[in-house]
């Protein structure tokens, strides 16, 4: 073990009692995995704590006990192995004893004689999860956070017995959506309703009383009084199910995330191979994935997500925000109407929208509603909380209804002067506390303030569409913006549950800017004569969330056309204004449909005689990102290229395994070429030099 040593590993403990319950002539073991803090820092398993639950497991086995149970601390499982020793690892072989070990002392519950049963009463991921997997019976609480097996989105696999006992238990449909399919939708994850009805859980109990009916119902399933039945896995459908999620991961990576095929060829060895082998090939897998790139721009990822998130770079004091007890909302349409939903659902406050006419103002009230509707039919929001957020969301043509509220966020035309106009209206209605929070997309906020009385009132709060999905908010300062407003919408935007990022007052701010840039070299590419498909396809290689033009769709290319004009008129020298894409955008014809070019928008266009290859159109492209990159670093449009990285992950879905975008570009070189050095240094997301 001593090779194994994590010197900075938060053990978690395995805590052994006896427990007596009524109706066995013998205790029951009870183990509880608990590192000794809130649920704030979730239990996970380095070589310390496997040693820890081997010793609790040997311990309780020599109690000679009714049945052994497994549970957590409040509110937490187990979320997995402990991802900080990963990169301590010197080589292969202590990779292949990680998980030989992990392996071992879980194989001690699924291998007992005496039956064994996790009590998952919180979050379970990863490791937690596969844990729980080995013991004979799982009872689940109705109140676990999450559950998951997301090992794909960082570059690994489930590395303790996942891959093996998952589809033998439920069935290799359902362990193909666990195992790949979720990781790699923004790593989703599985509420408890839904584990249960998967199979992953035998009986899902409410989470008041969850321990004590847990072991109620495992002295059942001891005394026989309690029958367990699981449906009997189909195994003649594992190849066609297994052909089609390759085919799938062709089509949507490309091969761009190894641990993805990786997973693939163990749910394939799961299906006739004895669990030995299955293990041990899941062994020689993870040993080959820890000493990857992609695992190290995964585990940077991660942290950006987890840690840097929950703490801003740049971000004021928290104690100068102000209280906010009433919204406003300038426009009625639907990002006016999302954003509605989600300050009354969030903050549990009064919001009011207005817009020009009664028409307008009543069909975004109507949108609201709604959507509440569908929560409660789908059995994600009670009737309770249904009746308050109804009352709570209202609409008017005066502008007078914000004369009380604490904070204003405008949604409309993406226009300078006119909103302007609508912050010179409000001025004059609004307190002088009261913050206006503007969603531009690219305009300045400085500009947007400059004639009015109180510009240091006057935020970016740039949310990204689908509001209620995207989880990063751009918090813009303007240069006059004061610290108790930016310290509000920092406020504000925890309260929604968002991501805020600091960004300084540069056109089009982050996201928007790298993305027009990139779209705008593809279709630079086109405007030269690289057909539409060659160009669309040249990205594939790095395994983004959509293609260009499925993304440009998805912006829409009338905003495209304008974000990149303002980009243009502010640097004409790196943004380009397409005739080809104000085509596009005024034919208002979809650009892809079903993943297939649109012949209609392909015959519009007018291009030259210069092709470029896609790896021309490639190289192209992350060579503009390199750049446009250095410069925002150079101008402080955000603190670091942390922040960078965290909104192409937040904000534009860009994956865990480019670690957002600079480990990629850092990785191929491509930095250093364009700008004569990295953006991280070696090791920060790489393997060390």
């Amino acid at each position: 073990m001593s090779a194994l040593a994590a010197p900075n590993e938060v053990v978690t403990r395995a805590l052994l009692r006896q427990v007596n319950v009524p109706g066995l002539d013998r205790p029951a073991a009870l183990i509880t995995l608990d590192n000794g803090f809130d649920h704030t820092k979730p239990n996970s398993f380095g070589p310390g704590g496997l040693t820890s639950l081997d010793e609790a497991i040997t311990a309780a086995l020599a109690a000679d006990p009714a049945f052994v149970a497994v549970t957590g601390k409040p509110y937490i499982f187990c979320v997995g192995a402990d991802l900080t020793s990963l990169p301590q690892l010197a080589d292969r072989e202590q990779a292949l004893e990680i998980g030989r070990l992990g392996h071992r002392v879980f194989a001690r519950l699924k291998d007992s004689q005496v039956p064994t049963f996790a009590f998952v009463n919180g979050a379970a991921m990863g490791g937690g999860l596969e844990l729980a997997l080995h013991c004979h019976y799982r009872t689940l609480s109705g109140g676990a956070s999450a559950l998951a097996l997301p090992e794909v989105s960082l570059g690994l696999v489930p590395g303790w017995g996942g891959t093996q006992l998952l589809p033998n238990l439920i069935g290799i449909p359902a362990a193909t959506q666990v195992i790949l399919q979720n990781p790699l939708m923004q790593n989703k994850m599985l509420r408890p309703k839904q584990a249960a009805e998967l199979g992953i859980a035998d009986v899902l109990l409410e989470p008041a009383d969850f321990l004590e009916r847990s072991l109620e119902w495992a002295a059942g399933v001891v005394r026989g009084e309690v029958t367990v039945t699981r449906p009997e896995v189909d195994k003649d459908m594992w190849a066609g199910v297994l052909y089609f999620a390759r085919q799938t991961l062709d089509q949507r990576l490309h091969g761009a995330v190894p641990a993805a095929y990786r997973a693939l060829d163990l749910l394939e060895t799961a299906k006739d191979a004895d669990f030995a082998t299955g293990t041990a090939a899941e062994d020689e897998a993870l040993a080959d994935l820890i000493f990857s790139e992609e695992l190290r721009s995964g585990l940077y990822a991660f942290d950006l997500v987890q840690r840097r998130a929950k703490r801003p770079a740049g971000a004021p004091d928290k104690g100068l925000a102000r209280p906010v007890t009433k919204v406003g909302i300038v426009g009625a349409g639907l990002m006016a109407s999302q954003l509605a939903l989600l300050f009354a659902r969030r903050l549990q406050v009064p919001v009011v929208m207005t817009d020009l006419d009664q028409a307008r103002v009543d069909k975004g009230v109507a949108y609201v509603h709604t959507q509440i509707e569908k929560a409660v039919s789908k059995g994600r929001m009670d009737k309770g909380t249904a009746a308050k957020l109804y009352g709570l969301v209202s609409g008017s043509v005066d502008k007078a209804a914000f004369a009380d509220a604490d904070f204003v966020i405008e949604a409309v035309f993406e226009d300078l002067n006119v909103k302007k106009q609508v912050w010179a209206e409000l001025e004059k209605i609004v307190s002088p506390e009261a913050v206006l929070a503007t969603n531009t997309s690219s305009l300045s906020i400085s500009a947007m303030a400059a004639e009015l009385e109180h510009p240091e009132r006057v935020v970016g709060f740039h949310f990204f569409n689908p509001v209620a999905v995207l989880p990063l908010l751009e918090i813009v300062r303007g240069e006059r913006t004061d610290d108790a407003t930016l310290a509000t919408a920092f406020a504000v935007g925890k309260q929604l549950k968002k991501s805020s990022v600091l960004v300084s007052d540069a056109p089009a701010f982050v996201v928007n800017r790298l993305l027009t840039r990139f779209l705008g070299t593809v279709f630079a590419a086109v405007d030269a004569g690289t057909p539409l498909d060659v160009a669309n396809a040249a990205l594939d290689l790095l395994g983004l969330p959509m293609r260009p033009l499925a993304l440009l769709q998805l912006v829409g290319p009338a905003v495209a056309h304008h974000v990149g004009g303002t980009l243009h008129a502010a640097f004409p020298d790196r943004f380009a204004v397409s005739e080809n894409l104000k085509r596009i955008a005024e034919a208002g014809q979809p650009i892809v449909v079903d993943d297939q070019i649109n012949d209609e928008v392909a015959r519009l266009l007018v291009v030259g005689d210069a092709p470029l290859t896609a790896e021309q159109v490639r190289q192209n492209a992350l060579d503009a990102l390199a750049q446009e990159i250095r410069l925002m670093l150079d101008e402080g449009v955000v603190a670091e290229a942390q922040d960078i990285d965290l909104c192409m992950i937040l904000g534009a879905g860009w994956p865990f395994h480019l670690g957002g975008v600079t480990p990629y570009l850092d990785r191929t070189g491509t930095s250093e070429r364009v700008t004569g050095r990295r953006f991280l240094p070696h090791g920060a997301a790489s393997l060390p030099a």
